[in-house]
């Protein structure tokens, strides 16, 4: 059982190094893949060449004599290999028999037509090119080969006698079948292993495979002895079997230099990189596992420097640094600093020198493809170990070192990146370093400076690279302005947090002199700047700044009003703000016209709709307090602002003149509602009414004095008269139906039916839409007519019912309409107005008008049966069915049928 076991654990062992070497021949199958693919094309092109070329100079001459012209027209044309074989034709007619010489030639006959060519034979489709297949796909295919294609008898039995001779020591270690001592035993098994590796190297040049896989497994099997002399029998001291270990694997690392072997090398770097970890003692001695590292680390660069082994640089670099942060997690303390902090500075250094070994061994057409991985990942993980090494100890109060630290990284990678801008084809690499030097020297900046100022400095930073990438129609540039000035608006967040800080600001700066609000502003100027730079590359990106500077600027400016001023005079001041943004929004687009700035224009003038409101929850009307001067304000700004759309021609000024003749109603309607509960003995009637009156009165100008309404843009605010009267009828309406429901006190003017301020805003809007749907003709569609005819009769209704309440004494309460009086009063209302309909529309000969008031009374007749006849046991009930009945037997005196010359006339249509 035990080496079966054995045997399952060299194999998941194995498993590795397999899928190294799998990954370690990809790049040579991709290489193999492409060009099977470039010989194929170029096969299939010189085959499918010759195929096309005979059709086309078969088709080229036709005969000239028209027999042989019809025998060639009876011939089909030639079969390409695209169009495969042709279905049978139908048979050809008998061939013309020759006909008896005349003694005397023909006369010439006329030239014949020449006759059509046949159809050129379609060319054959180049088939399309196959897909490469994915990284999983060639790792599969990779693997596949290495058992399929070479010594794979050579490659499997060193695997298989590698877990043999590994179970057989252990299996007669415990089984006791060795008299031998255990040093001899070992011996043994290691001159063997040196045989092997000593046959192998003398085959290396007549059989390749078959030497390689040997040596690899002779070498394994020398380590495995090691590790069994230092684990399992104790006979080797923890010195010895490390400094064998080493031999070892440097032995490999030569053998794989001297043969060119990456895979040889690969096994070489695992088991180096190992070896401390399956014969470590637990002393936890960093001094001797970083220096070992460190040996290991100097043969990579050496390696480096005669080979272009990416593999071998990346698994030394993820080693190296891996292990190292695992350390650092678990066992480092600020006492080991001084043994700690060489180490990571000469691996720093090394890993400096491999991607620039590497670009030099490449062919100089291919030195732009360098190692990203050692050249962006390194610097990062080198310098989060280097911050990680500066907590605690003498450096924990103080971050100026770490930022020295960056700053010198700055320095470095800015000296690279000029010397290789001076040699050739070292462009890319060149602009790697310079963008690593960018980024050290801006990280510096919040190391050594407050996240405030850190804030600036990035904003600024920003602005200018997005510039400098701009003039240079490079992209790297743009996006590392972009990058930075959302650094900005990190650092100056993580200012914010600092609550205590930030009060003791406040609690001494004064309002808008004060560091938060000029961060902020900056980074605001910054995204300004921004747009500004790309409002003639890309309107897309400029939108992007633009709305990012936008918002960083009114986020300011009211988080500033917030902290300072009391909320009584917050709605005031934000008035202000946002006036003074669209103004200003609407000079530079003047100048500078934009869709974005004219749209901040449009939402300033619109949002002060937002902000009366608030004065009116705060001060209970937007005029109190500063409001009177903030509206003021916000007039004067408003004009001027309209006037700079109206002089930039922009498509969005009507909208804005439009916003600005709905919010000065708004307004006007929170004074005047404001008015009755601060006037003694003012009824409801009056607030309602003088709600209506601002928007009654904008109505009427927009219907007979429009041109007061359409300055300052004159005549290309007309367009927008339909709109606007919309809007305005959409807002009386909805008030219109509100006010149906209120008492409409008229205190302390005694009540009159319709001579009281609610029923007189109501009739009001009534007449106003009648006047705007009345055609210069008078007369109106049918639609129309039913419509106000509708609005008018619930207004009368509403009418009686407010009479009822007024003078009847009635509460104005849902008991209201079940009332004796109040039923009676529509029956007779209702029953007058059928009446009238009946004879008007009989006397005028109006059809419509007569089917109205018979309906009405039909109305009216439902409901004495079904409503009224409950209350006629007393005088109001019985007084409305005589009354329908006195009404009804009027009407039938004086109309009692349609109007017959409208059906005379419908009859002769």
């Amino acid at each position: 059982m035990a080496g079966i076991l054995v045997l399952l654990g060299l194999a998941v062992l194995a498993v590795p190094v397999l899928l190294i070497v799998a990954l370690v021949a990809i790049s040579g199958l991709k290489r193999r893949v492409t060009e099977l693919e470039r010989q194929v094309d170029n096969l299939h092109s010189a085959y499918v060449a010759p195929a096309v070329s005979p059709a086309r100079s078969d088709t080229a001459t036709a005969p000239s004599d028209p027999t042989l012209a019809e025998l060639v027209r009876t011939v089909p044309p030639p079969v390409s290999r695209a169009e495969g074989p042709r279905p049978p034709q139908a048979s050809a007619p008998p061939p013309i028999p020759p006909q008896r010489p005349t003694p005397t030639p023909p006369p010439v006959a006329p030239a014949a037509p020449a006759l059509p060519l046949p159809p050129r034979p379609p060319r054959a489709e180049t088939p399309s090119r196959p897909a490469t297949p994915d990284v999983f796909t060639l790792a599969i295919r990779a693997v596949q080969r290495w058992f399929t294609v070479g010594n794979v008898p050579v490659k499997i039995g060193v695997l298989v006698l590698f877990a043999g001779v590994a179970a057989l020591l252990k299996y007669g270690a415990d089984q006791g079948w060795f008299s031998l001592p255990p040093e001899l035993r070992l011996a043994g098994i290691a001159a063997a292993a040196l045989g092997a590796l000593v046959f192998a190297w003398r085959k290396r040049e007549s059989n390749r495979t078959f030497a390689l896989s040997l040596q690899g497994g002779a070498i394994g099997v020398l380590l495995l002895v090691v590790f069994g002399a230092f684990k399992i029998f104790g006979v080797m001291p923890a010195g010895a079997a490390f400094a064998l270990s080493i031999v070892l694997v440097a032995g490999a690392g030569m053998l794989a230099v001297l043969q060119d072997a990456k895979s040889l090398a690969v096994f070489a770097l695992l088991a180096g990189f190992l070896a401390p970890i399956w014969l470590s003692t637990g002393s936890g001695n960093h001094v001797a596992l970083f220096s070992y590292y460190a040996v290991l680390n100097a043969a990579i660069v050496g390696i480096a420097w005669y080979k272009s082994w990416r593999v071998l640089n990346l698994l030394g670099f993820v080693f190296t640094f891996g292990i190292g942060t695992a350390w650092g997690l678990f066992d480092y303390d600020p006492q080991k600093y001084a043994s700690t902090q060489p180490f990571l500075a000469l691996f720093f250094v090394f890993y400096l020198l491999i991607p620039l070994l590497f670009a030099r061994r490449q062919p100089a057409s291919r030195r732009d493809f360098i190692d990203g991985c050692l050249v962006f990942g390194m610097p990062l993980v080198a310098f989060s170990l280097q911050a990680g090494l500066m907590q605690g100890g003498s450096f924990e109060d103080s971050r100026l070192p770490l930022a020295f630290c960056a700053l010198g990284l700055g320095v470095l990678y800015a000296g690279l990146s000029w010397a290789l801008r001076r040699r050739a084809n070292y462009d890319v690499l060149a602009q790697s370093y310079a963008l690593l030097a960018v980024g050290f020297a801006t990280l510096s900046v919040p190391l050594a400076l407050s996240a405030q100022a850190t804030a600036c400095v990035f904003a600024l930073e920003g602005a200018a690279l997005a510039w400098l990438g701009l003039r240079q129609s490079r992209l790297l540039p743009q996006l590392t302005g972009a990058g930075l000035q959302l650094a900005a608006a990190v650092a100056f967040f993580i200012a914010r947090v600092d609550v205590m800080s930030w009060h003791e600001v406040t609690a001494v700066a004064p309002m808008f002199a004060n560091a938060a609000f000029m961060s902020a502003l900056l980074i605001a100027v910054a995204g300004f700047a921004s747009a500004w730079a790309y409002r003639a590359r890309s309107h897309g990106v400029a939108l992007v700044y633009c709305l990012w500077a936008l918002a960083w600027w009114l986020g300011n400016g009211m988080v500033e009003i917030v902290e300072y001023l009391a909320r009584r005079d917050e709605p005031d001041a934000m008035l202000v703000f946002i006036a003074l943004t669209g103004w200003l929004a609407a000079e530079v687009h003047r100048r500078r016209p934009a869709t974005a700035l004219a749209w901040t224009t449009l939402a300033g003038l619109a949002s002060a709709g937002l902000f009366a409101l608030w004065q009116s929850d705060v001060h209970q009307q937007p005029f109190a307090g500063y409001g009177a001067w903030a509206w003021l304000a916000y007039a004067v700004m408003g004009v001027r602002s309209l006037m700079c759309l109206r002089d930039s021609e922009h498509r969005l000024a009507g909208a804005a003149q439009f916003v600005w003749w709905l919010v000065w109603p708004l307004v006007a309607s929170l004074l005047l509602a404001w008015l009755p509960d601060h006037v003694e003995g003012m009824g409801d009637g009056w607030q309602a009414g003088l709600i209506a009156l601002p928007w009654l009165v904008v109505v009427a100008l927009a219907l007979f004095r429009w041109t007061w309404l359409a300055a300052p843009l004159g005549e290309r605010f007309g367009g927008w008269r339909t709109p606007l009267l919309g809007v305005l009828f959409a807002a009386l309406g909805l008030w219109w139906l509100v006010s149906l429901f209120l008492a409409g006190d008229a205190t302390p003017l005694p009540w009159i039916p319709v001579l009281n301020p609610l029923e007189l805003a109501q009739l009001g809007t009534l007449v106003l839409l009648l006047c705007w749907w009345m055609p210069e003709e008078r007369a109106l569609p049918p639609a129309r007519i039913v419509l106000l005819s509708s609005l008018a009769f619930v207004w009368i209704t509403s009418v009686v019912l407010h009479a009822v309440h007024h003078w009847g004494g009635v509460p104005w309460n849902d008991s209201l309409v079940s009332g004796s009086l109040a039923q009676t009063s529509l029956t007779v209302t209702w029953s007058v107005l059928g009446v009238l309909g009946w004879v008007i529309g009989s006397r005028r000969g109006q059809r419509m008008l007569w089917l109205g008031g018979a309906v009405l009374m039909g109305v009216v007749l439902a409901k004495l049966v079904f409503v009224d006849r409950q209350h006629l046991g007393n005088l109001l009930g019985i007084g409305s069915f005589i009354a329908y009945g006195l009404l009804c037997t009027v009407v039938g005196y004086l109309a009692p049928a349609p109007p017959r010359r409208v059906e005379n006339e419908e009859s002769a249509a």
